[in-house]
């Protein structure tokens, strides 16, 4: 393995492993579901894996998910927040289960945090350097999904659209449906940017839960030379 920058001091990328394979999609996408799928389906095959994802260290998740909801976050303070979030579990989490040889299954990864950062105005160059620590994985799979059909699967799900996820913070418009469909056309643009750059395998996520599966499986399959 190897890192995207300098990575962590005393870290040998040699001695990892393990593979890492990263999901990444808005809220509604479906993505969260295809990952307990995929861990199901690597772990009924023998393979042992470790879930992560955003907000799930417990050196500031806590405190990060307290200032999203009183929407009081600063973009930097924001930015460095989710970036202390992520350097501790990559310390904690993700290189310990690669050391030992397990499958890492993110559930969104550096991805999601840097095209939010550049959305709200970041400068491209330091949010990269922000993230240099990170691992390169094995395989990115990116689900994209139409924003009329993030729409309607967040409002079965939650009645409700999410402030953060609507962008209404970027005053893009009054009304948050309006809101919700600019912001995610703007993401969708920057992991456009970023697909060739960091290599995306990305997967129709509008079609049905099983075939979107199907296909992840195959893919996975594919990337790490698994053997069922």
């Amino acid at each position: 393995m190897k890192f995207y920058g300098n990575g962590i001091p005393g870290i040998k990328p040699g001695e990892l492993t393990g593979k890492l394979v990263v999901m990444e999609g808005a809220d509604g996408s479906g993505r969260s579901t295809q990952m307990e799928m995929l861990r199901d389906i690597l772990e009924n095959q023998g393979h042992a894996t470790v879930n992560v994802g955003l907000r799930r260290s417990t050196l500031v998740s806590e405190e990060l998910n307290e200032a999203k909801q009183g929407n009081i976050l600063g973009e930097i303070t924001r930015s460095l927040f989710y970036a202390t979030d992520f350097a501790d579990q990559l310390e904690n989490r993700i290189i310990p289960a690669l050391k030992a040889g397990f499958i890492v299954l993110a559930d969104r990864y550096i991805y999601t945090l840097m095209a939010r950062d550049i959305v709200r105005g970041a400068d491209r160059q330091w949010v990269r350097s922000l993230y240099g620590i990170a691992l390169i994985p094995d395989l990115v799979i990116y689900l994209r999904v139409s924003p009329n059909q993030l729409i309607e699967r967040n409002l079965r799900k939650n009645a409700t659209l999410d402030y953060w996820e609507s962008g209404m913070d970027l005053g893009l418009a009054r009304d948050s449906f309006d809101s919700f469909i600019k912001y995610q056309r703007l993401i969708q643009k920057e992991f456009s940017l970023m697909e060739s750059e960091y290599g995306f395998t990305t997967v129709n996520g509008n079609l049905s839960a099983r075939a979107v599966a199907r296909e992840i499986s195959n893919r996975v399959a594919e990337a790490l030379e698994l053997q069922s």
